[in-house]
């Protein structure tokens, strides 16, 4: 059963939780999807599903390593929809790929696999914002919602026009680079939340570079929650089990969950 993205995400913000969206890669082990069900009773609030692709611009080694491992078992966009059609975690799915990878299957197509899938939002990391209506036009009647990212180097004017035009929620880019652990974060990625909450009533989340518990925690006393994946990754590509990547998140949930997180 699918569950609504921006519905769902902004009633449980409303309710005074800070958001937690975990990122794993779709087929990049042979127990992914077990370990998208751990990561969910640990507490994640969503679940971003990475179909792979073999020129991940926004990614770094990590999740291109995944990637690569997802692409040579055999994943594609149908068979991770397949996949997640038989699954129910009971949290908002968000798919996330590079453009080329939905104009191989059509605008049409890729949507209605998605949809068919269970997923309800999606991440095309690469659509210019000039070029989202074709996209936008062939997801809307799938009930799929495109989240938009803004970065730190974006203009106010076009940070105004990602705040009017993201659906369920806007992602906060962290730090000019590719995802990534890091040891600190970017004081650039809490400038960038403060300014997209002023164009913009949808929750804004802050990822890329949130590696940590005590990055987590940090980044919810500014924003709404954080999407988390090079660290969930790695666990993963490191052979972790799925007890031991939950056991992880649920590390996750306790930070953004602390007082000093929910103050902000």
């Amino acid at each position: 059963m699918s569950v609504p993205l921006g519905a769902t995400l902004a009633a449980r913000r409303d309710d005074g939780r800070r958001l937690l969206v975990v990122y794993l890669m779709a087929g990049s082990t042979k127990g992914w999807l077990e370990t998208a069900g751990a990561v969910v009773a640990a507490g994640a609030d969503a679940v971003e599903v990475g179909v792979a692709f073999s020129d991940p611009v926004l990614d770094g080694p990590v999740i291109q390593a995944a990637a690569s491992r997802a692409l040579a078992a055999g994943a594609t966009l149908p068979t991770v929809a397949s996949e997640l059609r038989g699954a129910d975690l009971g949290v908002p799915v968000v798919a996330m790929t590079y453009v080329n990878v939905a104009l191989a299957h059509g605008y049409a197509r890729t949507a209605g696999h998605l949809a068919a899938g269970g997923v309800r939002g999606v991440i095309l990391a690469d659509l210019p914002l000039e070029e989202l209506g074709p996209w936008r036009d062939a997801a809307r009647p799938e009930g799929i919602e495109t989240v938009l990212l803004a970065a730190p180097s974006t203009s106010p004017t076009r940070l105004a026009r990602i705040g009017q035009e993201t659906e369920g929620f806007c992602y906060a880019v962290g730090r000019m680079a590719t995802t990534g652990e890091q040891a600190a974060m970017d004081p650039r990625g809490p400038a960038l939340v403060r300014a997209l909450r002023d164009v913009t009533e949808l929750p804004v989340l802050l990822g890329v570079g949130v590696t940590t518990p005590a990055h987590a925690r940090a980044a919810c006393a500014v924003a709404d929650g954080v999407v988390v994946g090079s660290a969930v990754v790695r666990r993963m590509l490191d052979g972790e089990p799925p007890e031991a990547v939950g056991a992880f998140v649920a590390s996750l949930r306790e930070a953004v969950d602390a007082p000093a997180a929910l103050a902000g």
